[in-house]
């Protein structure tokens, strides 16, 4: 009977160095690699398979989105309700300051229409002041003339005295010529000559008789006094003008043959007369 024969297996020339020597693979590490490798090919086998499979029907995944709890649901109610509030408490005060704006800027334009109001009355009251003080000194001054007239005499007016300057300027010019058209200084027309008298006297009148004859205040004939304007013919039309000097007479640049002349008003009845003083 022939002995079996025994592999010889040659050692590496380091093998008696245990530093150099492989490790040996346990049974159970083989094993295992087996396994691995079988549920590989398995796994692989599985996978061919399972895609062979799935190729015809498409797949579909469904994600589920997680549920609010109460709880989360009523936190964000009442987050919006806060959001809410505060808009609403902004615009509530943005309307409050927009009113209050408007009422400041009322109120300072209504404080400064009352100034200029309290400002306006009291010029008014001043210049209702003023032409009192000037109508009294008229009145005394046209007393004084009217005085004057009545004895003959001439009394010089002081030179603030505006009656006292027409009445002086038009004695002044007694005896100039009397032209149609003419404005002096030697040689007038009836409305001309009153022109200029009232000129020194601080008033602007107008140049013909017609104008001058609508100019100021309607007197009647029983009230007149000194300064006053007569004109004969009507209101607006009328065709002589002169002033009254007092003591019942006035004085006029009558028409060529007298000239500038002083004159009886009973002789010559005006028609109607304005005061511009």
């Amino acid at each position: 009977m022939e002995e079996p024969l025994i592999p010889v297996v040659l050692m590496s020339h380091t093998a008696h160095i245990r530093s150099h020597r492989k490790p040996r693979r346990s049974a159970s590490s083989s094993i295992a690699m087996r396994a691995g490798v079988a549920g590989g090919v398995l796994s692989m086998a599985a996978a061919g398979a399972s895609a062979t499979a799935n190729a015809a029907e498409p797949v579909t995944q469904t994600i589920e989105l997680p549920t609010l709890t109460a709880d989360v649901a009523d936190q964000l109610a009442q987050s919006a309700d806060a959001t809410q509030l505060a808009a609403a408490n902004y615009e509530l005060d943005a309307q409050r300051d927009a009113a209050a704006a408007a009422a400041a800027k009322e109120a300072k334009k209504d404080l400064a229409e009352a100034k200029k109001k309290a400002e306006a009355k009291k010029k008014a009251e001043e210049a209702r002041r003023a032409a009192a003080e000037a109508a009294a000194s008229r009145s005394a001054e046209r007393t004084t003339l009217s005085a004057s007239a009545s004895t003959g005499t001439d009394v010089a007016a002081p030179a603030s005295d505006s009656i006292g300057r027409v009445i002086s300027f038009l004695r002044a010019q007694v005896g100039d010529a009397y032209v149609m058209g003419a404005t002096g200084p030697h040689a007038w027309d009836c409305s001309s000559l009153v022109q200029a008298a009232f000129l020194e006297g601080g008033v602007h009148l107008p140049r013909v008789s017609q104008d001058q004859s609508m100019a100021g205040t309607d007197i009647p004939l029983s009230q007149i006094q000194v300064g006053d304007i007569l004109y004969w013919g009507g209101k607006g039309s009328a065709y002589h003008v002169g002033v009254y000097i007092g003591n019942g007479q006035y004085l006029d640049a009558a028409n060529p043959s007298k000239g500038v002349v002083i004159q009886d008003l009973s002789g010559y009845p005006a028609s109607g007369a304005v005061r511009v003083l």
